[in-house]
Protein backbone atom coordinates (compact mmCIF):
# COMPACT_ATOMS: atom_id res chain seq x y z
CA UNK A 1 0.00 0.00 0.00
CA UNK A 2 1.00 3.65 -0.27
CA UNK A 3 -0.10 6.47 1.15
CA UNK A 4 0.50 10.39 0.14
CA UNK A 5 -0.24 13.71 1.22
CA UNK A 6 -0.39 16.23 -1.73
CA UNK A 7 -0.54 19.49 1.09
CA UNK A 8 2.77 18.16 2.58
CA UNK A 9 4.18 16.21 0.05
CA UNK A 10 4.54 13.16 2.90
CA UNK A 11 4.79 9.91 0.97
CA UNK A 12 5.08 6.36 2.52
CA UNK A 13 5.05 2.83 1.49
CA UNK A 14 3.68 -0.11 3.50
CA UNK A 15 4.60 -3.46 2.78
CA UNK A 16 4.09 -6.71 4.35
CA UNK A 17 5.51 -10.71 4.08
CA UNK A 18 2.68 -13.19 5.71
CA UNK A 19 6.09 -15.60 5.24
CA UNK A 20 8.07 -13.88 7.27
CA UNK A 21 5.25 -11.82 9.27
CA UNK A 22 6.80 -8.58 8.72
CA UNK A 23 5.80 -5.56 8.05
CA UNK A 24 7.91 -2.27 6.69
CA UNK A 25 7.27 0.96 6.64
CA UNK A 26 9.56 2.93 4.84
CA UNK A 27 9.34 6.70 3.81
CA UNK A 28 10.12 8.81 0.41
CA UNK A 29 13.08 11.29 1.02
CA UNK A 30 13.13 14.71 -0.05
CA UNK A 31 12.22 14.84 -3.95
CA UNK A 32 9.64 17.56 -4.57
CA UNK A 33 9.84 21.48 -3.55
CA UNK A 34 7.51 21.21 -1.04
CA UNK A 35 10.22 18.49 0.30
CA UNK A 36 12.44 21.33 0.81
CA UNK A 37 10.55 23.96 2.45
CA UNK A 38 9.69 21.22 5.14
CA UNK A 39 13.83 20.56 5.53
CA UNK A 40 14.54 24.24 5.43
CA UNK A 41 12.81 25.40 8.99
CA UNK A 42 14.53 24.99 11.76
CA UNK A 43 11.51 26.40 14.31
CA UNK A 44 10.90 23.74 17.02
CA UNK A 45 7.20 22.83 18.12
CA UNK A 46 6.17 20.44 20.89
CA UNK A 47 6.09 16.34 20.19
CA UNK A 48 3.20 15.92 22.26
CA UNK A 49 -0.16 18.20 20.75
CA UNK A 50 -0.97 20.38 23.82
CA UNK A 51 2.08 20.29 26.02
CA UNK A 52 3.95 24.04 26.61
CA UNK A 53 6.52 24.63 24.02
CA UNK A 54 8.09 27.35 25.70
CA UNK A 55 9.10 25.02 28.96
CA UNK A 56 12.92 23.84 28.70
CA UNK A 57 12.36 19.93 29.64
CA UNK A 58 9.36 19.48 27.07
CA UNK A 59 10.22 17.58 23.96
CA UNK A 60 10.14 19.37 21.26
CA UNK A 61 10.49 18.43 17.20
CA UNK A 62 11.35 20.33 13.82
CA UNK A 63 7.78 21.64 13.37
CA UNK A 64 7.90 20.72 9.58
CA UNK A 65 9.21 17.09 9.89
CA UNK A 66 6.13 16.79 12.70
CA UNK A 67 3.27 18.40 10.39
CA UNK A 68 4.31 15.85 7.43
CA UNK A 69 4.50 13.42 9.29
CA UNK A 70 0.74 14.36 11.29
CA UNK A 71 -0.62 14.41 7.70
CA UNK A 72 -0.09 10.55 7.09
CA UNK A 73 -0.03 8.63 10.68
CA UNK A 74 -2.89 7.75 11.51
CA UNK A 75 -3.69 6.18 7.90
CA UNK A 76 -0.33 4.14 7.85
CA UNK A 77 -1.04 2.73 11.28
CA UNK A 78 -4.60 1.93 10.12
CA UNK A 79 -2.91 0.01 7.00
CA UNK A 80 -0.03 -1.69 9.37
CA UNK A 81 -2.99 -3.03 11.49
CA UNK A 82 -5.04 -4.22 8.15
CA UNK A 83 -1.59 -5.66 7.04
CA UNK A 84 -2.52 -8.48 9.78
CA UNK A 85 -3.41 -11.44 8.43
CA UNK A 86 -7.60 -12.51 9.36
CA UNK A 87 -6.96 -14.47 12.33
CA UNK A 88 -3.21 -13.59 13.61
CA UNK A 89 -2.67 -10.63 15.79
CA UNK A 90 0.28 -7.34 15.39
CA UNK A 91 2.15 -8.63 17.91
CA UNK A 92 3.01 -11.87 16.37
CA UNK A 93 4.44 -9.51 13.47
CA UNK A 94 7.90 -7.35 13.30
CA UNK A 95 7.98 -3.88 12.47
CA UNK A 96 10.54 -2.20 10.43
CA UNK A 97 10.47 1.52 9.65
CA UNK A 98 12.64 3.13 7.71
CA UNK A 99 13.55 6.11 5.17
CA UNK A 100 16.35 8.13 3.58
CA UNK A 101 17.03 12.04 4.13
CA UNK A 102 13.50 13.60 4.94
CA UNK A 103 12.09 9.75 5.07
CA UNK A 104 14.49 9.36 7.65
CA UNK A 105 13.41 12.14 10.03
CA UNK A 106 10.14 11.22 9.49
CA UNK A 107 10.76 6.97 10.16
CA UNK A 108 12.21 8.07 13.40
CA UNK A 109 9.58 10.23 14.75
CA UNK A 110 7.04 7.48 13.63
CA UNK A 111 8.75 4.97 15.10
CA UNK A 112 9.48 6.65 18.25
CA UNK A 113 5.21 7.17 18.57
CA UNK A 114 5.29 3.58 18.28
CA UNK A 115 7.65 2.48 20.46
CA UNK A 116 5.79 4.75 23.26
CA UNK A 117 2.31 4.17 22.66
CA UNK A 118 1.82 1.65 19.88
CA UNK A 119 0.04 1.54 16.70
CA UNK A 120 -2.66 4.04 18.09
CA UNK A 121 -4.81 4.67 15.18
CA UNK A 122 -7.19 6.63 16.95
CA UNK A 123 -5.20 9.75 16.39
CA UNK A 124 -2.24 10.54 14.25
CA UNK A 125 0.72 11.88 16.13
CA UNK A 126 1.21 11.84 20.63
CA UNK A 127 -1.77 14.40 21.71
CA UNK A 128 -2.75 15.05 25.60
CA UNK A 129 -6.05 14.71 24.09
CA UNK A 130 -7.58 11.37 24.68
CA UNK A 131 -7.38 9.25 21.20
CA UNK A 132 -10.38 8.87 19.45
CA UNK A 133 -11.66 4.83 20.26
CA UNK A 134 -13.11 3.81 16.90
CA UNK A 135 -9.49 2.65 15.89
CA UNK A 136 -10.73 -0.90 17.85
CA UNK A 137 -13.24 -1.54 15.49
CA UNK A 138 -11.16 -0.51 12.34
CA UNK A 139 -8.81 -3.01 13.55
CA UNK A 140 -11.89 -5.99 14.21
CA UNK A 141 -12.94 -5.33 10.91
CA UNK A 142 -9.55 -5.68 9.19
CA UNK A 143 -9.09 -8.68 11.63
CA UNK A 144 -11.97 -10.55 11.06
CA UNK A 145 -12.44 -10.47 15.13
CA UNK A 146 -13.82 -8.69 17.88
CA UNK A 147 -12.11 -6.22 20.08
CA UNK A 148 -12.07 -5.77 23.59
CA UNK A 149 -13.56 -1.91 24.74
CA UNK A 150 -10.56 -0.23 26.55
CA UNK A 151 -7.65 -2.39 25.55
CA UNK A 152 -4.78 -0.71 24.66
CA UNK A 153 -3.23 -0.10 21.46
CA UNK A 154 -1.33 -3.19 19.76
CA UNK A 155 2.36 -3.10 19.52
CA UNK A 156 4.28 -5.52 17.10
CA UNK A 157 7.09 -8.37 18.09
CA UNK A 158 9.74 -5.85 17.78
CA UNK A 159 10.20 -2.66 15.88
CA UNK A 160 13.25 -1.76 14.46
CA UNK A 161 14.45 1.86 12.85
CA UNK A 162 16.80 2.21 10.40
CA UNK A 163 17.57 5.63 8.76
CA UNK A 164 19.72 6.32 6.08
CA UNK A 165 20.84 10.02 5.55
CA UNK A 166 18.76 11.60 8.06
CA UNK A 167 18.47 15.09 9.49
CA UNK A 168 18.37 15.26 13.62
CA UNK A 169 15.07 15.62 14.45
CA UNK A 170 14.60 17.30 18.03
CA UNK A 171 15.61 18.72 21.20
CA UNK A 172 17.55 16.96 24.28
CA UNK A 173 14.44 16.35 25.96
CA UNK A 174 13.45 14.88 23.05
CA UNK A 175 16.32 12.81 22.50
CA UNK A 176 16.60 11.59 26.22
CA UNK A 177 12.76 9.89 25.34
CA UNK A 178 14.15 8.19 22.08
CA UNK A 179 17.29 7.15 24.15
CA UNK A 180 14.81 5.76 27.04
CA UNK A 181 12.76 3.64 24.37
CA UNK A 182 15.50 1.37 23.10
CA UNK A 183 15.66 -1.36 24.44
CA UNK A 184 12.46 -0.66 26.00
CA UNK A 185 9.67 -0.60 22.56
CA UNK A 186 12.73 -0.47 20.12
CA UNK A 187 14.62 -3.05 19.82
CA UNK A 188 17.25 -1.89 17.29
CA UNK A 189 17.66 1.81 16.12
CA UNK A 190 21.06 2.97 13.52
CA UNK A 191 21.19 6.34 11.80
CA UNK A 192 23.39 5.08 8.65
CA UNK A 193 25.54 8.24 7.34
CA UNK A 194 27.71 7.92 4.36
CA UNK A 195 30.72 9.99 4.57
CA UNK A 196 30.55 13.51 4.63
CA UNK A 197 26.86 13.67 3.79
CA UNK A 198 26.11 17.11 5.09
CA UNK A 199 22.03 16.70 5.71
CA UNK A 200 22.84 14.30 8.53
CA UNK A 201 24.63 16.98 10.36
CA UNK A 202 21.94 19.54 10.22
CA UNK A 203 19.59 21.20 11.66
CA UNK A 204 22.55 22.58 13.66
CA UNK A 205 22.30 23.75 17.52
CA UNK A 206 21.84 27.70 16.79
CA UNK A 207 21.11 30.63 19.50
CA UNK A 208 20.08 33.56 17.59
CA UNK A 209 17.73 37.12 18.80
CA UNK A 210 14.89 35.74 16.44
CA UNK A 211 14.60 32.29 17.10
CA UNK A 212 16.32 31.73 20.72
CA UNK A 213 18.29 29.00 22.07
CA UNK A 214 16.94 25.93 19.27
CA UNK A 215 19.18 22.42 20.30
CA UNK A 216 19.13 19.27 18.05
CA UNK A 217 20.67 16.56 18.44
CA UNK A 218 21.39 12.93 16.99
CA UNK A 219 18.80 9.24 18.04
CA UNK A 220 20.44 6.52 17.49
CA UNK A 221 23.87 5.70 17.31
CA UNK A 222 25.66 6.34 14.22
CA UNK A 223 26.58 3.57 11.53
CA UNK A 224 28.92 5.47 9.40
CA UNK A 225 29.88 3.81 6.15
CA UNK A 226 31.27 5.33 2.96
CA UNK A 227 33.14 4.79 -0.47
CA UNK A 228 36.47 4.39 -1.49
CA UNK A 229 38.14 7.62 -2.83
CA UNK A 230 40.01 5.14 -4.82
CA UNK A 231 39.00 2.76 -7.57
CA UNK A 232 39.09 -1.05 -7.11
CA UNK A 233 40.22 -0.42 -3.28
CA UNK A 234 40.52 -3.76 -1.11
CA UNK A 235 38.12 -3.87 0.89
CA UNK A 236 39.59 -3.58 5.04
CA UNK A 237 37.84 -3.03 7.97
CA UNK A 238 40.59 -0.06 9.29
CA UNK A 239 41.96 3.04 7.57
CA UNK A 240 44.33 1.34 5.10
CA UNK A 241 48.40 3.82 4.74
CA UNK A 242 46.67 6.08 2.62
CA UNK A 243 44.22 7.12 5.09
CA UNK A 244 40.88 5.33 3.33
CA UNK A 245 38.25 5.04 5.62
CA UNK A 246 36.77 2.08 6.96
CA UNK A 247 33.95 0.42 4.91
CA UNK A 248 31.86 0.63 8.31
CA UNK A 249 32.15 2.10 11.36
CA UNK A 250 29.33 1.51 14.58
CA UNK A 251 29.25 4.49 16.97
CA UNK A 252 30.21 2.70 20.49
CA UNK A 253 30.86 -0.74 19.08
CA UNK A 254 33.82 -0.52 16.46
CA UNK A 255 35.92 1.68 19.11
CA UNK A 256 35.44 4.19 21.88
CA UNK A 257 35.98 7.19 19.36
CA UNK A 258 33.59 10.18 19.76
CA UNK A 259 31.07 9.87 16.82
CA UNK A 260 32.28 11.99 14.35
CA UNK A 261 29.00 13.34 13.38
CA UNK A 262 27.92 14.56 16.44
CA UNK A 263 28.63 18.35 17.40
CA UNK A 264 30.68 17.63 20.57
CA UNK A 265 31.60 20.73 22.41
CA UNK A 266 32.23 23.26 21.23
CA UNK A 267 34.07 25.13 24.13
CA UNK A 268 37.17 23.89 25.61
CA UNK A 269 40.01 24.69 28.32
CA UNK A 270 42.82 26.40 25.93
CA UNK A 271 45.05 24.41 28.63
CA UNK A 272 43.61 21.33 27.79
CA UNK A 273 45.48 18.22 26.25
CA UNK A 274 46.03 18.45 22.47
CA UNK A 275 44.92 22.26 22.36
CA UNK A 276 47.92 24.52 21.35
CA UNK A 277 48.71 26.12 24.50
CA UNK A 278 47.76 22.93 26.78
CA UNK A 279 50.88 20.75 25.26
CA UNK A 280 53.06 23.79 25.70
CA UNK A 281 52.45 23.97 29.61
CA UNK A 282 52.18 20.52 29.67
CA UNK A 283 55.67 20.51 28.19
CA UNK A 284 57.08 23.05 30.87
CA UNK A 285 55.65 21.33 33.87
CA UNK A 286 57.48 18.05 32.85
CA UNK A 287 60.28 19.67 32.30
CA UNK A 288 60.22 21.53 35.57
CA UNK A 289 58.89 18.20 37.50
CA UNK A 290 62.26 16.46 36.85
CA UNK A 291 64.47 19.32 37.82
CA UNK A 292 65.78 17.74 41.83
CA UNK A 293 68.14 20.86 43.12
CA UNK A 294 69.21 20.18 46.23
CA UNK A 295 70.59 22.81 49.67
CA UNK A 296 73.55 22.12 51.07
CA UNK A 297 72.24 20.44 54.01
CA UNK A 298 70.65 17.82 51.32
CA UNK A 299 67.03 19.45 51.12
CA UNK A 300 65.02 19.61 48.12
CA UNK A 301 65.31 23.42 47.44
CA UNK A 302 61.45 23.88 45.31
CA UNK A 303 62.21 27.44 45.12
CA UNK A 304 61.49 29.28 41.41
CA UNK A 305 65.05 29.98 41.14
CA UNK A 306 66.55 26.65 42.35
CA UNK A 307 64.33 25.33 39.29
CA UNK A 308 65.09 27.68 36.65
CA UNK A 309 68.92 26.61 37.48
CA UNK A 310 67.94 22.99 36.83
CA UNK A 311 65.81 23.60 33.75
CA UNK A 312 67.00 21.87 30.84
CA UNK A 313 66.47 24.84 28.16
CA UNK A 314 68.03 23.53 24.91
CA UNK A 315 65.24 20.11 25.15
CA UNK A 316 62.58 22.06 26.24
CA UNK A 317 63.20 24.60 23.60
CA UNK A 318 62.93 21.49 21.16
CA UNK A 319 59.49 20.09 22.66
CA UNK A 320 58.09 23.20 22.37
CA UNK A 321 59.57 24.43 18.86
CA UNK A 322 58.11 20.92 17.57
CA UNK A 323 54.70 21.47 18.39
CA UNK A 324 54.81 25.06 17.30
CA UNK A 325 55.87 23.57 13.30
CA UNK A 326 52.96 21.63 13.91
CA UNK A 327 50.80 23.88 14.47
CA UNK A 328 47.18 24.35 12.81
CA UNK A 329 44.11 27.05 11.92
CA UNK A 330 42.05 24.79 14.71
CA UNK A 331 45.29 24.88 17.11
CA UNK A 332 45.19 28.76 16.96
CA UNK A 333 40.66 28.71 17.81
CA UNK A 334 42.16 26.55 20.62
CA UNK A 335 43.70 29.55 22.50
CA UNK A 336 40.24 31.30 22.62
CA UNK A 337 39.14 28.47 23.97
CA UNK A 338 37.35 27.00 21.15
CA UNK A 339 37.63 22.92 20.95
CA UNK A 340 40.07 21.73 18.63
CA UNK A 341 38.43 18.43 17.40
CA UNK A 342 35.39 20.69 17.59
CA UNK A 343 36.80 22.90 14.59
CA UNK A 344 38.66 20.38 13.20
CA UNK A 345 35.04 18.87 12.38
CA UNK A 346 33.66 22.03 11.55
CA UNK A 347 36.64 22.97 9.30
CA UNK A 348 35.95 19.64 7.15
CA UNK A 349 32.29 20.11 7.15
CA UNK A 350 33.11 23.76 5.53
CA UNK A 351 35.81 21.64 3.02
CA UNK A 352 32.89 18.98 2.03
CA UNK A 353 30.79 21.29 0.88
CA UNK A 354 33.22 23.20 -0.75
CA UNK A 355 34.00 20.73 -2.54
CA UNK A 356 30.83 19.66 -3.40
CA UNK A 357 31.45 16.47 -0.87
CA UNK A 358 28.95 16.96 1.29
CA UNK A 359 25.54 17.25 -1.09
CA UNK A 360 27.12 14.08 -3.29
CA UNK A 361 27.22 11.69 -0.21
CA UNK A 362 23.74 12.33 0.79
CA UNK A 363 22.37 10.93 -2.74
CA UNK A 364 20.58 7.48 -2.62
CA UNK A 365 22.71 6.11 -4.81
CA UNK A 366 25.70 6.78 -3.24
CA UNK A 367 24.38 5.33 -0.16
CA UNK A 368 23.38 2.43 -2.04
CA UNK A 369 27.02 2.02 -3.08
CA UNK A 370 28.61 2.78 0.58
CA UNK A 371 26.19 0.13 1.88
CA UNK A 372 26.74 -2.43 -0.89
CA UNK A 373 30.82 -1.48 0.46
CA UNK A 374 30.12 -2.24 4.02
CA UNK A 375 28.22 -5.57 3.30
CA UNK A 376 31.43 -6.51 1.31
CA UNK A 377 29.76 -6.16 -2.36
CA UNK A 378 30.48 -3.86 -5.14
CA UNK A 379 27.34 -1.90 -5.61
CA UNK A 380 26.18 -0.05 -8.26
CA UNK A 381 22.95 1.28 -9.58
CA UNK A 382 21.60 -0.87 -12.54
CA UNK A 383 24.33 -3.13 -12.14
CA UNK A 384 24.85 -6.57 -10.94
CA UNK A 385 25.82 -6.80 -7.36
CA UNK A 386 28.99 -8.29 -7.14
CA UNK A 387 30.72 -9.72 -4.16
CA UNK A 388 34.50 -9.16 -2.71
CA UNK A 389 36.56 -12.30 -2.89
Amino acid sequence: AFVSQDETGCSCGIYRSLEKKLIAVSFRGTCELVDLLTDASIIQTSWVDGEDSEVDETAKVHIGFRKSLNSVSRRVKELILGAVKPGDDLSQYDLLVTGHSLGGALATLFATDVAEYGVDAGRSLPQLAPSDQWWESLASAFSKKIIKKDVPPPRPKSLRLYSFGSPRVGNDAFVAKFDSLQGNGINEAYRVVNGADVVARLPRTVNALMFGSVGYDHCGGTALVCLPKTANKEQKNEKDSDGEEPPLWVEGESDDNLCPVRDGTPLSSPLASGMLLGDIYAAVKDAAEQVSSETPDGKKDQTVTARMKGLDFGKLAETVSGRLQSVTATDVTSIFGIDKQYADREAKIMKSVMSGEALSNHMEDQYYGAMGRACGFTALVGEEIISYE
